[in-house]
């Protein structure tokens, strides 16, 4: 924090008062509270801390002014290495980054994981801060990272907190068709609280473009349909799904499973490999190519349950798709002229029977949900 003298000297010049007689007491509540959000950096770092939305858009008012660009990564904390590729390409590509880090509300269920979900803020700003630095050494990057937006449920929905029922009351923003199916479908909120958060970060932060990995490729067509469709002026730049080294796209539920669950949630990625090899092959059929992904689904869920309780793995294939990569909607075949988006989730259950001293994962292992996607690429005639 900046020492009082310092502040008040702020808080004078926002207040547009002769220094001498510029005290906080004169100004303001408003005024103090943003100049102290200014105020506020990660540890170790010139990174901001921004709490507040007159703080980002006090910050954000001169880079505008000096046309210097502003990359946004939205994303809910628990942050790993996925996360740290969009923030790479967006230094790349941008003189200032923006992390938000906001768990938001009305994108979880009544039933969901909201009161569970990884809040590792400590650890999150220490890695954007040794992140930053890499930047800092590394001459390749347009710019580095310049703020962490991390505000309030109040401050994010100042009218009440948003309702996660279908028929709530509200203002939100709705995509539809293409939010209605898949996770929609599963999730019928879902999509209307990205929707909606999404629109208001973009409303704040006003960056030149905004990151998001394609393992949420629903999300990603969702979002680029709303900021065609509400005529923002923010490029959406699509990045490539972080994997580990056997598949398994990296997620922050990854840390509810345990070393048991982890083992075989890679069957989802394979099932979609499989899947792959049959359309690269030559297969353009549902059946063929949506085949061959249940196949090795139904071959792992059944030697699971060949297992004893204390060794198993118990999961529920929600869903396989194979979609139109811009209306989202189930094909009978993949036009080879433009290709399709083969998707799918997964119900991880909770393990049946821990062995002693096991490591069920985060909050006791409960069930999570996970999902991948792979893209098959248009064929060249």
């Amino acid at each position: 924090m900046l020492p009082q003298a310092s502040f008040s000297r702020l808080v004078s010049r926002a207040a547009g008062l002769p220094r001498a007689i510029g005290r906080p007491d004169l100004t303001t509540t408003t005024t103090i509270r943003t100049l102290r959000t200014v105020a506020e950096t990660v540890p170790k770092s010139s990174i901001k801390i921004l709490r507040l939305v007159d703080a980002v858009r006090q910050w954000r008012r001169p880079h505008m002014a000096n046309y210097r660009s502003v990359g946004l990564v939205p994303t809910m904390g628990a942050l790993h290495e996925g996360h740290f590729s969009l923030i790479r390409a967006a230094a790349r590509e941008n003189h200032h980054v923006v992390v938000s880090i906001y768990v938001n509300p009305a994108q979880f269920g009544i039933k969901e994981d909201l009161a569970s979900y990884p809040v590792t803020w400590e650890t999150d700003v220490a890695a954007l801060a040794r992140l930053d630095r890499e930047f800092a050494d590394d001459g390749a990057n347009l710019g580095r990272i310049s703020a962490v937006f991390a505000p309030t449920t109040t401050e994010m929905y100042p009218s009440g907190f948003p309702g996660q029922e279908v028929d709530s009351k509200g203002s939100f923003v709705t995509i539809t068709p293409v939010a209605e199916v898949l996770e929609g479908a599963s999730r019928p909120t879902f999509f209307r609280g990205v929707a909606t958060v999404c629109m208001k970060l973009f409303n704040i932060v006003q960056p030149d473009r905004v990151y998001f990995g394609q393992k949420d490729v629903q999300q990603t067509v969702i979002i680029k349909r709303m900021v065609k469709d509400f005529m923002m002026p923010t490029e959406v730049v699509i990045c490539p799904t972080t994997r580990e080294a056997d598949g398994l796209a990296l997620s922050s539920r990854n840390v509810y499973l345990g070393p048991r669950r982890r083992s075989v949630a890679v069957v989802l990625s394979k099932a979609l490999r499989a899947a792959e090899h049959v359309y690269k092959n030559g297969q353009l059929n549902r059946s063929d190519v949506l085949g061959a992904a249940n196949n090795v689904a139904k071959t792992v869920l059944e030697a699971q349950k060949e297992l004893p309780a204390d060794q198993r793995v118990a999961f529920e294939v929600d869903y396989i798709s194979l979609a139109d990569p811009d209306t989202l909607q189930e094909v009978d075949a993949v036009d080879a002229a433009k290709g399709a988006i083969l998707s799918g989730a997964i119900k991880m259950q909770p393990v049946e029977q821990a062995q002693s001293g096991e490591d069920l994962g985060h909050s006791g292992g409960p069930a999570v949900r996970l999902i991948d996607n792979i893209i098959l690429a248009p064929k060249a005639e």
